[in-house]
């Protein structure tokens, strides 16, 4: 995706997300977001900006691991009793009762897809949109001492917007990837961009936090190769 919007020099971003202090913040590929069989894709909404999206989340996520980073994978995972009411009413003043019933408990619908937790991974169940709202995501992060946070995942302007923006509320710095996320109706991924960006995160790519991870795994190679007793 071209640099629309003013993007971090990669050249610096080493320095800015080291591994060892570091979540990548995966938010909710899931099946009734991104799946064919999910709720959008029977619903007919155009998944290919998703595929996308997931397909530089991927390569995001084995960076990752290669390097250190700690991966955080966050979910929607709803049932009847635990709807906000404030998301029901909303719904049916738009004339849409019953829009709420997304990434269901039972059915699949919340279930991972394409990108699945591995042991060490934070995973994080929310009902709504934020990520920090009603979980531990924050106590499990400072717990790593983790202070900065490389967000992607589905959708841009709904839950990656809101995940960020709190992220940036409770003092962690917070960079965007802009290509490895997506939303659903044109312009709404720019919009979103264009406003976390002026507002509260910096604007990565794939490419530069793949080349930035990189190094740093090196780096931490080169450490660990040091500390061996010879003859290891």
């Amino acid at each position: 995706m071209p640099a629309a919007f003013p993007h971090i020099d990669p050249a610096r971003l080493p320095g800015m997300i080291d591994p060892a202090r570091t979540a990548l913040v995966v938010v909710d590929v899931q099946v009734d977001f991104a799946a064919p069989e999910g709720l959008l894709g029977r619903l007919g909404v155009d998944l290919s900006a998703a595929h996308e999206a997931i397909d530089r989340c991927e390569r995001l996520v084995a960076a990752a691991r290669r390097a250190g980073a700690t991966v955080a994978l966050m979910r929607v995972v709803t049932r009847p009793e635990t709807d906000s009411r404030a998301l029901k009413t909303l719904m049916a003043r738009r004339g849409q009762p019953g829009g709420e019933a997304i990434c269901r408990a039972e059915g699949g619908g919340a279930d991972y897809y394409r990108i699945f937790p591995e042991p060490g991974d934070i995973e994080v169940q929310k009902l709504l949109y934020d990520s920090f709202h009603g979980t531990d995501f924050d106590a499990r992060l400072r717990a790593r001492d983790i202070d900065t946070l490389v967000v992607c995942g589905l959708s841009t302007d709904c839950c990656v917007d809101q995940t960020a923006r709190a992220a940036f509320h409770r003092d962690y710095d917070v960079f965007l990837v802009s290509d490895a996320c997506a939303a659903y109706e044109p312009g709404l991924h720019e919009s979103a961009l264009n406003a976390l960006e002026k507002n509260c995160a910096l604007l990565t790519t794939t490419d530069a936090v793949e080349a930035a991870w990189h190094h740093g795994g090196n780096a931490a190679a080169r450490v660990a190769a040091l500390s061996l007793p010879a003859g290891e």
